[in-house]
């Protein structure tokens, strides 16, 4: 044990991440690791907090971001992530990545409202790694490579058809190259028309580049709406074709005739999982948020404008009111906002729940970091499990919330030494009040720090706490996957 710690917490309650009791105890930290845990009376450190009580937890874990530029912009641009105890993000899903693929002009939606058009400059995984390196962010990450993105560069803009076996293969050696640059897996968006016209076929030809390097298959799904249940077959059978891991994204029960469904695809997933690793991940919301030109403007679904290139100041906006002002349809306005983006409130709370509690369940934002009137999710997602999810409506106890932030998702996306409060492990951390911790994030405010989350460190540095805001600290690291973990 160090006789002196660079930091110590004294008087936490810890929850270690793992979904065991929580206990009384002190946390030592030297350099970016936990040194110490347990009565460290007899030990000093240059810096001691005083928990009294409060809890202290790994570092959650957000398992689905589109945070691709915003790790690249500087520790301040993560506000939105360590405000909430993110200590690391996980990138590229949706089929979106900024890496392998320079575009010279604005990428099809949805890839345009993830990026911005000048920040697709990489050319390969390599270059995206070493900026990442060279101008660290406040959080770690861990980044996937998009099937969307690799589409553009072996197909350019004629996407609405299979790729040929020549433009497949051309995908394949591209993750391939990426893979061995350090990304941890490839995601798909089967639902987005750039990748929608792709075949089953076309993308397991494709993840043959993950055949024995222990990457990940994750994906936003074909459809999350009436043939939900089609589409969870279908991503399992592309993770049993190549022999890997699959995830499926921000599982949901999409559009008010799909409410309750839960009841069915967590049974099915369910089956799955027995013979093959298959997770999911979800966030505490009713509504989702992609491109507007993503679903049909329908009267029984509220839909709020997020950002429109042609029409900045409909953020925040109605889609329907703006609609009747401008004497148009739902459908043209959409159209006439695009580029844009929007909030669709089409799930049903029911499900929410049901999908949370779940065992193979993780946490994830999906936040859009890019767009003038965020989905709160964004800002409020991990503040909202521990508040309201677990402490008010008791869905969950606060060492099952935690465990879903941290551990779990850290064995999926097999993340080593973190996501676990131990000695030896990385010293991603939070200190939080269980009793007042909440997010303030709203559909009508999405910007909006969470109460009750103290302070939070990457690698043993402060990158965040309430009283200051975000530090200038460039704490963050890019993660690299590893595949032999054991299960969650």
């Amino acid at each position: 044990m160090a006789l002196r710690c660079d930091l110590i917490i004294r008087d936490a309650t810890l929850i270690d991440g793992t979904g065991g009791p929580r206990r009384r105890a002190d946390v030592g930290v030297k350099g970016d690791r936990i040194t110490a845990i347990g009565d460290l009376g007899g030990l000093s450190a240059d810096r001691e907090v005083m928990a009294e009580g409060r809890v202290v937890s790994p570092g959650f874990i957000d398992a689905h971001t589109h945070d691709d530029q915003a790790v690249l912009c500087g520790p301040a641009c993560m506000l939105c992530k360590t405000s909430q105890g993110v200590t690391t993000v996980v990138v590229g899903n949706c089929g979106i990545s900024l890496a392998p693929v320079p575009m010279a002009e604005r990428p099809p939606p949805p890839l345009d409202g993830v990026c911005a058009p000048d920040w697709w400059i990489f050319d390969s995984f390599a270059a995206y790694a070493d900026r990442l390196r060279t101008n660290p962010s406040s959080v770690n990450t861990l980044a996937l490579i998009g099937h969307m993105s690799l589409r553009v560069g072996a197909m350019g803009r004629d996407l609405d058809r299979p790729a040929t076996d020549g433009e497949a293969e051309r995908m394949r050696a591209m993750l391939a190259q990426a893979l061995a640059e350090g990304a941890a897996g490839f995601s798909t968006g089967l639902f987005y028309p750039p990748s929608k016209h792709a075949p089953t076929d076309e993308v397991i030809a494709v993840s043959e580049a993950l055949r024995g390097t222990g990457g990940l298959y994750v994906t936003h799904m074909r459809d999350e709406a009436d043939h939900v249940l089609d589409s969870i077959e279908e991503t399992v059978r592309i993770g049993r074709a190549v022999g890997v891991p699959v995830v499926i994204s921000h599982h949901k029960c999409a559009q008010p005739e799909n409410h309750g469904r839960s009841r069915e695809t967590l049974p099915l997933i369910e089956r799955h999982a027995a013979d093959w690793p298959v997770a999911f991940d979800m966030y505490p919301y009713t509504a989702s948020s992609t491109s507007l030109g993503a679903r049909k403007p329908r009267p029984d679904v509220k839909v709020t404008v997020t950002t429109s290139v042609p029409h900045p100041e409909a953020a925040g906006r109605d889609l329907f009111e703006l609609a009747a002002e401008w004497g148009v349809t739902a459908e043209e306005a959409a159209a006439r906002l695009m580029p844009g983006g929007g909030v669709f409130h089409n799930m049903a709370e029911e499900d929410i729940r049901r999908i949370m509690a779940h065992p193979l369940s993780m946490i994830g934002s999906d936040g859009g970091p890019l767009a003038k009137h965020p989905h709160p999710r964004l800002w409020g997602t991990f503040p909202r499990v521990l508040g309201t999810y677990s402490r008010d409506l008791g869905l969950l106890d606060l060492e099952t919330a935690v465990h879903k932030m941290t551990c779990r998702t850290a064995v999926v996306f097999g993340i080593p030494d973190r996501g676990v409060l131990r000695e030896g492990a990385f010293a991603d951390l939070v200190l939080f009040d269980a009793a007042t911790v909440r997010d303030r994030a709203t559909f009508t405010e999405p910007k909006q720090v969470a109460d009750g989350i103290v302070e939070t460190w990457v690698n043993g540095q402060s990158v965040y706490t309430h009283a200051a805001g975000a530090s200038d600290t460039p704490a963050g690291r890019l993660l690299r996957r590893e595949a032999a973990r054991r299960a969650a």
